[in-house]
């Protein structure tokens, strides 16, 4: 069997299984990543050469000095595919690609999966519901959204891969502030109508066009909520048979395929208006979900999306089928916090559902797993509420978590 060699871009430390399976399949790993994550505990064991790149800014390289680095590694390896392991990451990939006319999402497509404007213009350019929302560019646009949308709006950062930077704003001359403030930065921004509601997470593999598997979450805590004011993070997975994953899944074969996304994995968030029960699209992303989603993902489905993509991958590049495994029925729910102590004490928290304890410094990590949805709202709950009263760290975490 032909080795193939494939370039993993990140420039966090994330995809551990993806590369592990790549390797499985008998395939060449080449990372690059960021100089500051030398010591990570990457798989060394599946990575055949790494490559580090100077951060200008956290998760930011410079681009030209990315491509002649890869041009020179072109003149002696045939490099077969480039895949972008986060979010940050997707711009460089599909630079890489287009450049050296590699296969793969070229920087039209990504556009629609990591700037938030070009996505909202598609989403409703192709009839997919999505909150009020205006570029900055003009003047003139932005005082004739005000006027027609009430606030409050929420200003947005159109290439954020987390809700950092996100400001909500309820009155003309507060929004007027900060988008003076801005300056030559103003156009990186969005306006948007603020929704509240429940907001959701659809996390999905795509093999040629068709949409493989899909699981559908509802965070119980919106994340934007938990990076402004610490807090803790919740989501729990939604019964394959219920309305609401059923209404998602069809949201998201909407969005996918309007978007022209051909394969990987992809997370996208949704939110429920409390006013009018109806489904908004919010934003989308080609790579697998943060925040250890992709663990609550396979304590319900006993199936890890990391490894099926790669697997997906490892199929594209040899001309083979792929078949997803078919997912098991069971509930799961995860909770992430910040908290005081480097290590948590999880004695308190052992229980039969509490399937796996996440360890993450100053941080404690509950995976739960059952085959009742009732217990585990219980216990991300009781979870919930013992965190709060007693470990819970409000100061500003140095790491931050995506989802």
């Amino acid at each position: 069997m032909e080795e193939k060699i494939i370039v993993c871009i990140s420039c966090y430390h994330k995809g551990y299984d993806f590369m592990d399976e790549m390797k499985k399949l008998g395939n060449k790993i080449i990372l690059v990543t960021s100089e500051g994550l030398k010591e990570k505990n990457w798989p060394w064991h599946a990575i055949d050469e790494v490559f580090y790149m100077p951060e200008l800014r956290p998760s930011v390289w410079n681009l030209e000095h990315l491509v002649q680095g890869f041009s020179h590694l072109m003149t002696t390896r045939k490099i077969d595919a480039v895949v972008a392991l986060d979010d940050y990451d997707v711009e460089k990939a599909a630079l890489i690609r287009e450049t050296f006319r590699i296969p793969g999402m070229g920087q039209t497509t990504h556009r629609y999966f990591r700037d938030k404007l070009a996505m909202r213009q598609k989403a409703k350019d192709s009839g997919i519901s999505v909150p009020e929302f205006t570029a900055v560019f003009n003047n003139d646009e932005v005082n004739s959204f005000i006027e027609k949308v009430p606030a409050p709006w929420v200003l947005k950062p159109r290439s954020e891969a987390s809700a950092s930077g996100i400001k909500k704003f309820s009155s003309k001359d507060e929004l007027w502030n900060e988008l003076n403030t801005l300056g030559e930065e103003r156009h990186l921004f969005l306006l948007e109508s603020f929704k509240p509601g429940d907001v959701y997470h659809v996390d999905s593999l795509t093999f040629n066009k068709e949409i493989v598997f899909t699981s559908a979450s509802k965070y119980l805590a919106p994340p934007m909520q938990v990076s402004h004011e610490g807090g803790v993070f919740r989501s729990k997975t939604l019964g394959r048979y219920s309305d609401e994953f059923k209404a998602l899944e069809e949201a998201n074969a909407k969005v996918l395929s309007s978007f022209g996304l051909l394969n990987g994995a992809t997370h996208t968030e949704f939110i429920r208006g409390k006013a009018d029960g109806k489904w908004y699209f919010l934003e989308t992303s080609s790579r697998v979900g943060g925040a250890h989603i992709p663990d609550l993902v396979e304590a319900s489905s006993n199936i890890n999306i990391w490894r099926e993509w790669a697997k997906i991958e490892d199929a594209l590049l040899r001309g083979k089928s792929y078949q997803a495994s078919k997912p098991t029925g069971y509930y799961s729910g995860l909770i992430v916090a910040l908290i005081k102590d480097k290590h948590p004490d999880y004695s308190a928290f052992e229980s039969e559902e509490a399937v796996k304890f996440i360890p993450i410094d100053y941080h404690i990590g509950i995976l739960y797993k059952s085959t009742d949805p009732d217990i585990i709202q219980e216990r991300l709950d009781s979870a919930a509420e013992k965190i709060q009263a007693e470990m819970l760290n409000i100061l500003p975490p140095k790491g931050k978590m995506t989802s």
